[in-house]
């Protein structure tokens, strides 16, 4: 008998999990099913359903980049959260990427709401020196807290800038009168905001290339337009379209990068624009790393 069948629990075209024979070196997909601190609106929690099905859309040549998914990659499922506890179940997808980096795997997250970084960033820093973080976003998520709280979406980059790790932060188009103070007052955070993706992407290219050391991505949904990524935490005006994307991620993906996050699609609706952005958005990366 023959089946059409996939596993829509598994990102598309990963490879089976053998534990006593995982290519080093490889990446592993984890999704973070957790948006307790969502403060506009929520869903982000199905964001990891819903991007690994939308990834069964895409065929393994890319053609953009003229190039065949090729990387080995595997798809470990989702970590266990603790609903409403932030500052845990970044604890635990802490724990988690340190066991993958154990076994030489690179993270690959999927979110989920975007505090799910603080865990992935705190293991790569206990593992490399000078970690530069890509933060592709609208908003700095750079509050020291928000209504109280330490761990929530909104402080994800000032807990990131605690643990070491330099900050280069892409699309920004809202932010507090104290975070663009702490901007003012710190050394190790660069900025490139929405009109200069528009208008000065070479000089971003530049940049990117320049820099030295490992380095981790970071995409916030709604970096986008909300005309092509309308479902995401907390849509903004204005922002990044695919092309730009692209160009970044072909750009640091001849770098060393050590990980990427894609956080904060909110939908609980199979095929939705926002969940096929970010499924190719992976897609596009894992195509590009060699």
């Amino acid at each position: 008998m023959l089946l059409n069948t996939y596993e829509p629990w598994k990102f598309a075209f990963s490879k089976e999990i053998d534990f006593e024979d995982l290519e080093e070196d490889s990446f592993g997909l984890i999704g973070v099913p957790f948006d307790s601190t969502t403060s506009y609106h929520s869903g982000a929690r199905l964001g990891p359903i819903v991007v690994r099905e939308a990834s069964f859309g895409f065929e393994k040549y890319n053609t953009v980049f003229n190039k065949d998914l090729t990387a080995a990659f595997y798809d470990f499922g989702d970590v266990n959260i603790i609903p409403g506890n932030c500052e845990k179940t970044c604890q635990i997808v802490e724990y988690t990427v340190g066991e993958l980096l154990d076994l030489n795997i690179k993270p690959i997250i999927i979110g989920g709401e975007h505090s799910a970084t603080i865990g992935a960033v705190n293991a790569l820093c206990s593992k490399y020196n000078r970690l530069t973080v890509i933060h592709l976003d609208a908003h700095r998520d750079l509050a020291f807290d928000f209504i109280g709280e330490k761990y929530s979406h909104a402080t994800v980059m000032r807990r990131v800038h605690e643990a070491g790790a330099n900050l280069v932060q892409i699309g920004i188009r809202s932010s507090s009168e104290d975070e663009e103070e702490f901007v003012k007052s710190t050394y190790n955070i660069q900025t490139f905001k929405n009109r200069d993706v528009q208008k000065h992407m070479d000089a971003i290219e530049y940049y990117l290339t320049n820099i030295d050391g490992p380095i981790y991505i970071s995409v916030d949904m709604d970096v986008f337009n909300p005309a092509i990524a309308p479902n995401v935490g907390n849509p903004t005006p204005g922002g990044l379209f695919v092309h730009d994307i692209e160009t970044i991620l072909e750009t640091l993906c001849r770098k060393n990068v050590v990980g990427l996050d894609v956080v904060e699609t909110a939908s609980n609706k199979l095929g939705d624009p926002t969940a096929v952005v970010a499924a190719k958005i992976i897609y596009d990366f894992l195509t590009l790393v060699e």
